[in-house]
């Protein structure tokens, strides 16, 4: 038995097109599963999906804006029409704006609730009938250091990805009878546009993140493959509502 074959499985892959989710994309299809990048910049898609498509995978992309119930739903009828199942979803699609909590409207909070909370949990109902149909899946939410920490200028940010932690519990609960298993994965200090932007904004956090990092440096995209590997295969079948951090050491030090 090889626990770790995706070969005829599909995959969904929110915010695919770069960054986390095109690691945890790479991670996936290389062990054989096809791959649906959903996202908004067309542009960005096309250099992920030939990233894919050159390293041997089957890839489309999917215009969606999964802030929109009628987009999660249509990016899982497509995918449907396309490979005609799905098994895999994972929830990466994610913002943040940097301000102190006084200084937040109410549409800058939505907006980075509705693109990091939401829209998991709208990707999760739309994904579950076709899971359901095909006997079982995997559902990976993507949350963050800050769904343990907290940061005076992340107040949105940090409240969407501690709430991914409890909805991934809550639905791991209610999904287990249909043997769908849902994790949820909290990167640390990965080099993506996001983390550039922020060392923009924040002093030295470059040198503070490597210097309290037991690895020593910041993590990449690809080493989002692994873990993505793992929790999309039957490796996982018995792990589920976990909050795993991938973070090199960085939640344990001091």
């Amino acid at each position: 038995m090889n626990l770790f074959d995706l070969k005829g499985k599909v995959a969904v892959v929110t915010g695919g097109n770069g960054g986390i989710g095109l690691g945890m994309a790479q991670g996936i299809a290389s062990l054989g599963a096809r791959i649906v990048i959903a996202g908004r910049n067309k542009d960005k898609a096309s250099v992920a999906l030939k990233t894919l498509h050159d390293a041997g995978a089957e890839a489309v992309f999917v215009v969606a804006d999964v802030t929109k119930k009628a987009d999660c739903q249509a990016l899982i009828t497509e995918t449907h029409r396309v490979y005609s199942r799905l098994d895999i979803l994972v929830n990466n699609a994610g913002t943040s704006i940097r301000k102190m909590p006084q200084d937040f409207t109410e549409a800058e909070w939505h907006q980075v609730m509705d693109t990091n909370l939401t829209s998991a949990f709208l990707c999760g109902q739309a994904a579950y009938p076709a899971m359901v149909a095909a006997g079982g899946g995997k559902m990976i939410n993507i949350g963050s250091m800050m769904s343990l920490f907290g940061a005076p200028y992340t107040t949105p940010y940090a409240a969407s990805k501690g709430g991914i932690v409890q909805m991934t519990r809550a639905l791991a609960t209610a999904w287990a009878k249909d043997n769908i298993q849902v994790n949820a994965v909290l990167p640390g200090w990965i080099d993506t546009d996001l983390t550039r932007r922020a060392r923009e904004h924040v002093p030295n956090l470059h040198d503070s993140v490597e210097k309290r990092t037991p690895h020593g440096r910041w993590g990449t995209p690809s080493d989002m493959a692994g873990i993505a590997a793992f929790l999309a295969s039957s490796a996982s079948d018995f792990v589920t509502g976990t909050a795993i951090p991938v973070d090199g050491g960085f939640s344990i030090g001091m």
